[in-house]
């Protein structure tokens, strides 16, 4: 067999093979259709106004004590009383106080007058080293003594310093303005440290709190704005957003508390003041999915919407307002007419062709 034939054989061969491969590959069968299970989303009703009834506190409360013990022997405000950055507020006996600054302060002057010998003896010794008239370990000797006086003249400052610190400690200063509202000691009374002693209510800014059930925290955006008003008189009103939720609810009521923070409130809105708060309607609007629904990628939470023509599915981020392992509330992400997987959807990809077992409206 010449080499001429050979060639020939061997591009036969390929081309024989390729062939069979597009062949092959012609053959192979298209992706399955999925079975699935849908639902039709529809609007969801119209909630009905909530409101709730509470009372104004203060957005900062400051439980303010003395950092060491003592007998109380003046306060100076009481409950209701205004006070500025400083304003003093309270004060202890300072006298056992005040001693140990005395007795830290007369030795300090004992070290200072100890330290004056030695820097004069370390000098004598110095002139007397140059003459060589005195030894070297005389003039060692001074010079050591020179540093231990100067690190005593160090400590003595430093429990100067420390008694001074403890001396202002007896008295109680206001960290901020505010308004008094709860009084813990009185006058003669022995307070140790840590005790309330006055509670300041600080001005920069109030909260009406309300105790809210479980259902309407699930159904209600943390973006909300709340609409509060006077129970005395409703006509005045101001708008607030939650700025705080209790995570664990009351153990009698089983309800949750909640604060609104209160946007520019006008003075008539003062603590203690009984307040309504309301939620409307349309901020409580959410649409409810099966929770089976719902698939997770990465980070985001989403659901697969089926196009009704063409039977494929495709994947839609979702803004899920809250879930359970029954039902859903999406914010925002889905469309009254949308038609989303209930069952199956663990094996779609993007563009998957499905196949609808039941459309069930919802």
């Amino acid at each position: 067999m010449t080499v001429s034939t050979v060639s020939r054989a061997m591009a036969l061969t390929a081309v024989a093979l390729l062939c069979a491969a597009c062949q092959s590959e012609a053959e192979a069968p298209p992706p399955p259709v999925r079975p699935i299970r849908t639902i039709t989303v529809e609007q969801p009703p119209a909630a009905a106004d909530i409101s709730f009834a509470g009372h104004i506190e203060a957005k900062d409360q400051t439980a303010l004590s003395f950092r060491i013990s003592g007998r109380l022997a003046e306060r100076a405000v009481g409950v209701g009383a205004t006070v500025r950055d400083g304003d003093l507020l309270a004060r202890l006996d300072p006298e056992n106080e005040l001693n140990a600054l005395r007795s830290a302060r007369a030795a300090l002057t004992a070290a200072q007058g100890f330290l004056r010998q030695a820097e004069n003896q370390y000098q004598r010794q110095s002139h007397l080293l140059q003459r060589n008239v005195t030894t070297r370990a005389d003039f060692e000797a001074a010079e050591q003594a020179r540093i231990a006086a100067q690190a005593q003249v160090e400590a003595a400052q430093a429990q100067v310093k420390t008694a001074e610190d403890v001396v202002s400690f007896t008295s109680l200063k206001a960290d901020a303005p505010g308004v008094v509202t709860m009084i813990g000691a009185e006058p003669g009374e022995i307070v140790p440290a840590g005790r309330m002693v006055v509670q300041l209510a600080r001005r920069d800014g109030r909260d009406a709190v309300f105790e809210v059930p479980a259902d309407v925290i699930r159904s209600t955006s943390p973006e909300a704005q709340v609409v509060v008003s006077l129970a005395g008189d409703p006509s005045v009103t101001v708008r607030g957003r939650v700025r705080e939720v209790s995570p664990q609810a009351d153990p009698v009521t089983r309800t949750f508390r909640v604060r609104i923070g209160l946007i520019d409130p006008p003075p008539t809105f003062r603590l203690g003041t009984t307040v309504t708060g309301t939620i409307r309607g349309s901020e409580l609007s959410a649409i409810a999915i099966p929770a089976t629904a719902l698939t997770r990628r990465g980070p985001d939470t989403g659901a697969w919407i089926v196009n009704p023509q063409s039977l494929t599915v495709s994947l839609r981020k979702l803004d899920v307002l809250s879930a359970d392992p029954a039902t859903a509330l999406i914010r925002n992400g889905l469309q009254p007419g949308d038609v989303i997987v209930t069952a199956g959807a663990n094996l779609l990809q993007d563009g998957q062709a499905v196949r609808l077992t039941g459309t069930e409206p919802r």
